[in-house]
């Protein structure tokens, strides 16, 4: 096993080395050349790099030089810099408001607490652009605060504990805001078998026959019992009405109510200048989506309002529970805090729910919830030491990335949050935005990032840089392109039956015989499939390795041999006897003479009239011996020989390893085994498996013995 595991390391090192080399040559190559860009839209949309030159008769000379090319390549080669194509990613501030530092009373709605505000990026296809968003949250920010409790027969005690908790939550709260609001509401679960108990004699009282408590209201949803309000003694009113309720299964239906409580905004009074906490308090897990389908409830939930004018949720029985998708969604957007106020033993479960639903604390709550109050505290001091950025409607052509300085200054990449902040303290997000493809001409797109739970947000618009300023003065037309086409951008789009780099030649004229002239031989691609025929001539293609030249684009200077890196021959000097046909390509008019002069092979040679044909003397400056090819065969064997070779050698020394060490170990229980000092029949640590205990046989009782005899 053990030697198998080095194999697949080996092996993946290997790959890893070869990867390495390709993809250092690929990175090596001019893929603004390669792509062969026709227009200026196609070269922007082939890599970041590239660059358009649509500077008048640029590279129409012979060879074709591409008009798309890296911009520093384009200026050397003659293409003047206001003539160049080559847009960037950028992005510009909109709307730039400074940071608040406090949260009075009299100016809640210019509270800002995050900047800039709005923003617009100019994206270039595969070009990054970045921006910096900085979060400071506020001291003496508004509170509002809805707390959701569990009515089931089970939190009796707790309810019996809250009684007067709005008094004493109101004065905790003012150390923290002087502007603090406090809601109630209620939650025990469906009203349908088998969630509840919903034979006849149970419709108006649950605990009909429960000996421990006799009395108890019918389930329900969700209840609104207090919109939110800065009247604290009316939370205490409502809580002393409550009477519980009794369900049957264990699991509640806590999140229907946690939806209802985030949606319904203008019912419960959530304001948009304000912390949202929900205290969500229970002993016992939730039901989740598709738990209703146990009643018979198909119908998914809807994420709506559906609050009735009792305050009641009016759709409990006839929509499932909410999805955790759609719970963490609706609290998202409406800007709300949940805390889960739960038993210990149920911590974990809901520590999981928190990372699913972002913004969502978890702390332990007391038996008969005696903590309540530290609970809530505790709670919104940890939501107020955390900055968290999420994304809205991100396009999905579009990807972020995140970088974090918090309160010790360094960056830290991949992360959009900080933890641990004081009130007051700012945090700073670098965020990089690419865009991968080009929408629809004249698209516009947005996005907003926000940090969680905060009213405040950034608002981002979208639009693509993927057309040419160029293309603005084309010409339809042109006397650039024989008035048979549109000059755009440095280059002629011929209108239909005409061809040719400037529209010179009509479709009549481009038949086959015209295209036959840019054939090397009946069959063979236009200009070599390396080149574009204009005209009864071949224009050739530049490319990354080297030069393509001659009358059919046929000859290059990177197809050759190659001996010690130099090319094996170069004009008027032939360095490589053995590589005839590269000697002939690059001297072509002496193709017939070298064959027959240096090879004795050719159709002069056959003749014998090569003496008499070639009266010029071919001079070999220089003959070397150019290395055989390597057989592929042989190196796939070399490769898998040494891998082989290396596995075993590694094996053996395992071997070794292992052997030294298994005759070691022997050594040392040998020594100290003789080292004991107690013989084998003696082990102390042995105990016979025989006891012998004595029993008297005469018993007395009340002096008599068991017989009736007496003593």
């Amino acid at each position: 096993m053990w030697s198998f595991q080095l194999c697949c390391h080996l092996a993946l090192f290997l790959a890893g080395i070869i990867l390495h080399i390709c993809t250092d040559t690929v990175k090596g190559l001019n893929v603004c050349v390669s792509g062969s860009a026709t227009s200026c839209e196609e070269c922007l949309l082939l890599h970041p790099s590239c660059a358009w030159c649509s500077q008048e008769n640029f590279g129409r000379g012979r060879p074709f030089m591409s008009q798309c090319d890296l911009s520093q390549n384009l200026l050397n080669r003659g293409c003047k810099a206001r003539y160049i194509e080559n847009p960037r990613s950028t992005s510009s501030i909109l709307k730039n408001k400074p940071l608040s530092s406090k949260g009075s009373l009299s100016a809640q709605y210019d509270i800002i607490q995050i900047q800039p505000q709005k923003i617009s990026l100019s994206l270039r296809p595969g070009h990054q652009t970045s921006f910096e968003v900085q979060v400071r949250p506020v001291e003496d920010y508004p509170v509002d605060l809805y707390y959701l409790m569990d009515l089931s027969l089970s939190m009796k005690d707790d309810l019996d504990t809250i009684r007067n908790l709005g008094t004493k939550l109101a004065e905790e709260m003012k150390k923290l805001t002087s502007n603090f609001r406090l809601g109630f509401g209620t939650f025990v679960d469906k009203n349908l078998s088998p969630f509840s108990y919903t034979a006849p004699k149970y419709k108006e009282n649950p605990c009909n026959g429960y000996k421990p408590f006799p009395n108890c209201v019918p389930s329900f949803g969700f209840r609104n019992h207090l919109s939110l309000t800065d009247k604290v003694d009316r939370f205490n009113e409502e809580v002393q009405k409550q009477v519980v309720s009794r369900n049957r299964d264990a699991p509640e239906g806590g999140f229907d109510a946690i939806l209802q409580a985030a949606v319904c905004k203008e019912r419960i009074g959530w304001r948009k200048e304000a912390y949202h906490l929900l205290v969500f308090a229970t002993d016992d897990v939730p039901h989740l989506a598709l738990d209703g389908k146990l009643a018979g409830l198909v119908q998914p939930n809807d994420g709506q309002c559906h609050l009735n004018e009792e305050n009641e949720y009016s759709a409990s029985t006839k929509m499932d529970y909410p999805s955790l998708a759609l719970l963490g969604e609706k609290l998202a957007e409406n800007n709300i805090f949940l805390i889960f106020a739960v038993t210990k033993r149920h911590y974990v479960l809901y520590k999981n729910f928190t990372a699913l639903i972002p913004g969502t604390t978890v702390e332990i709550l007391d038996q008969s919830s005696k903590n309540i109050i530290q609970l809530i505290v505790a709670a919104y001091n940890n939501i107020r030491s955390k900055v968290e950025l999420s994304v809205w409607d991100q396009p999905e052509d579009l990807s972020l990335a995140f970088t974090a300085t918090c309160q010790d200054g360094k960056p830290l990449s991949g992360l959009s949050k900080c933890a641990e902040l004081k009130i007051g303290d700012t945090v700073s997000f670098n965020i990089s935005a690419a865009a991968h493809s080009c929408p629809s001409p004249g698209t516009k797109k947005s996005f907003t990032i926000k940090p969680v739970g905060f009213k405040d947000s950034l608002e981002i618009s979208v639009d693509y840089q993927c057309d040419c300023n160029c293309t603005r003065f084309s010409q339809a037309n042109s006397n650039h392109c024989t008035n048979a086409g549109t000059y755009t951008c440095g280059t002629c789009n011929c209108d239909l039956g005409y061809h040719g780099t400037n529209c010179e030649c009509s479709e009549d004229e481009v038949g086959s015989l015209n295209l036959a002239a840019c054939r090397e031989a009946k069959g063979k691609q236009v200009c070599s499939g390396r080149g574009e025929c204009s005209c009864n001539y071949c224009r050739c293609y530049e490319s990354e390795f080297g030069k393509i030249y001659g009358m059919y684009c046929e000859c290059d200077d990177f197809s050759c041999a190659r001996h010690k890196g130099i090319l094996c021959s170069v004009p008027s000097i032939l360095k490589c006897v053995l590589v005839r046909e590269c000697m002939v390509q690059k001297n072509p008019g002496f193709r017939d003479c070298i064959e027959c002069l240096l090879f004795n092979t050719g159709k002069f040679a056959d003749n014998h009239t090569c003496q008499r044909m070639c009266k010029d003397k071919i001079i070999v400056t220089e003959t070397l011996v150019c290395a055989a090819s390597i057989d592929a065969m042989t190196v796939l064997l070399a490769v898998v020989g040494s891998i082989l070779l290396v596995g075993i050698v590694l094996l053996a020394m395992w071997k070794l390893v292992i052997t030294i060490h298994d005759r070691r170990e022997f050594a040392r229980f040998q020594s100290a085994r003789s080292r004991a000092r107690y013989e084998m029949a003696s082990n102390p640590l042995y105990k016979h498996p025989i006891s012998t205990h004595s029993v008297e046989t005469t018993f007395q009782m009340y002096s008599k013995s068991y017989n009736g005899g007496v003593h």
